[in-house]
């Protein structure tokens, strides 16, 4: 087993959002966590990143994170606008988790070709779709090489057509990259196709 939350609990003030919650992610697996909205989806995956104050226990291969800052957990997170550096060119976006070196470049290149936006190096953010950012968005992601790549509805600003065709390429990307990754959606179509397990909140 590699990501264990065990009895997780996260309170706002005098507020419980998530309580008594248990989930597991096995190598490579992928779960979508299913609920409306303000029902802590959201909350879960700031926790797991080491982002939220919580009680109970979340560890990884074994080991308690409890002590272990979000920087070095390993995990990255990608949010519903993904947040790209406005200012950069999509190539420095992407490498900004990435080394300097003889190979940034060359992996830079190679991800966006996995995300299918081979060529947009030069392009800046304001001159992409809301789909090609997201794309970046997640080539930025699996730049960092995470353990866990964790997702705050990353689609839900899409139209329904292109949220179909990169709900699948998403799902394709995580096998062919064998990334571990959480989904949290309120849209079960979406979490049917990309993920292997369903938990519904």
């Amino acid at each position: 087993m590699t990501l264990q939350v065990s009895d997780l609990r996260v309170m706002y003030e005098k507020s419980v959002v998530l309580d008594s919650l248990d989930i597991a992610v096995e190598q490579g697996e992928i779960v979508a966590v299913l609920g409306p909205s303000g029902i802590g989806k959201s909350t879960l995956l700031r926790a797991i990143a080491g982002l939220e104050p919580y009680t109970g226990v979340i560890s990884w291969d074994g080991s308690d994170l409890g002590s272990v800052p979000a920087h070095k957990r390993g995990f990255a997170l990608m949010f519903q606008d993904g947040q790209l550096f406005s200012h950069l060119t999509v190539e420095r976006n992407v490498g900004y988790a990435i080394p300097r070196g003889r190979t940034r470049r060359d992996q830079v290149a190679q991800l966006l070709s996995l995300v299918g936006l081979a060529g947009f190096e030069r392009r800046l953010p304001r001159t992409l779709s809301g789909g090609e950012k997201q794309r970046v968005a997640l080539a930025r992601a699996l730049a960092a090489r995470p353990r866990l790549l964790l997702l705050d509805e990353p689609l839900s600003s899409l139209d329904r057509e292109l949220r179909d065709r990169l709900a699948a390429d998403l799902a394709r990307i995580l096998r062919e990259t064998g990334t571990a990754a959480i989904l949290v959606t309120h849209d079960e179509s979406e979490a049917s196709t990309i993920a292997d397990r369903l938990i519904r909140l």
